[in-house]
């Protein structure tokens, strides 16, 4: 969990302790109908709250005008960190329409991604097969159908004129076997087609290249005014100029260790090769 998120939770727990007053917390926990544990838990900040439990806590300290600007301190705190938990609840689809938004707002996006071929330049058969492996891990609604159609659609802004697309991949995501070896032959017949795509620069940073920096998450960049970062439990949402900063340099230090054109190419076609090989 980041630093910054925690210390927000942390705030917010502080701001809930406040409301509490004279009240001890074993009395607002039988008032709410929660385990006392909760209510320490919310005030520590070990657990984030939802906005119901804020409207709850506001109403039972006595505060009901402290409802809104609690669920605004929530909305400011998520609005950093989101995690899949909470963002799975409805499936996949209304992640990938949130995203769509963010790529029709850019001109200019760029990627960084280790571990599987972006999800921009994903088919459709590989594209079920990382939905399905993640809904597996977070126990979510499988709403796996919906989630690539939504993926799908999105990849029709590659073609749009006057968009940008920088995207770095390291070999290694050529050979990750997050699908059965027909379906990763034919993404990486899709990567080899769009290497010479005009709205597209692809670069594979070969393995044993020289890199200025320890390759980590896969993140975009959506112009130079929001990053999107993702880890296990959560994506970020980054916007300030200090973490859009930093992302500018890591992505500049691991686009300078790629190779484009047809060295891409090679790569690409070697992993191809291997799949056959394997």
């Amino acid at each position: 969990m980041s630093t910054d998120f925690q210390q927000s939770r942390v705030a917010l727990g502080a701001r809930l302790r406040e409301l509490r007053g004279e009240a001890t917390g074993r009395d607002l926990a039988a008032r709410l109908g929660w385990p006392q544990s909760k209510v320490s838990k919310l005030e520590t900040g070990r657990q984030t709250a939802t906005p119901a439990d804020l409207d709850a806590w506001a109403a039972a300290t006595g505060h009901p005008e402290s409802g809104e600007e609690l669920r605004a301190r929530l909305q400011g705190l998520e609005s950093r960190t989101r995690s899949w938990r909470r963002q799975l609840r409805a499936g996949h689809r209304p992640v990938q329409d949130a995203l769509t938004v963010e790529y029709e707002r850019s001109a200019h996006l760029r990627a960084w991604e280790g571990a599987m071929v972006v999800g921009l330049l994903q088919t459709a058969d590989y594209a079920r097969h990382v939905f399905t492996r993640y809904a597996d891990l977070h126990q979510s609604v499988r709403d796996i159908e919906d989630a690539v159609r939504a993926r799908m659609r999105r990849q029709e802004i590659l073609y749009q004129p006057g968009r940008r697309f920088d995207i770095v991949m390291w070999e290694a995501a050529l050979h990750a076997g997050v699908c059965p070896p027909v379906v990763l032959a034919a993404q990486l017949d899709r990567l080899a087609g769009v290497v010479g795509l005009d709205t597209v620069r692809l670069g594979i940073v070969p393995l044993g290249a020289p890199v200025p920096i320890p390759p980590a998450n896969g993140f975009w960049m959506y112009d130079d005014r929001l990053v999107i970062a993702e880890d296990w439990h959560a994506e970020l949402w980054l916007n300030d100029p200090d973490s859009i900063g930093t992302y500018t340099r890591v992505w500049a230090a691991l686009e300078s260790a790629a190779v484009y054109g047809p060295a891409a190419h090679r790569l690409i076609a070697g992993a191809r090769t291997h799949l056959h090989a394997a």
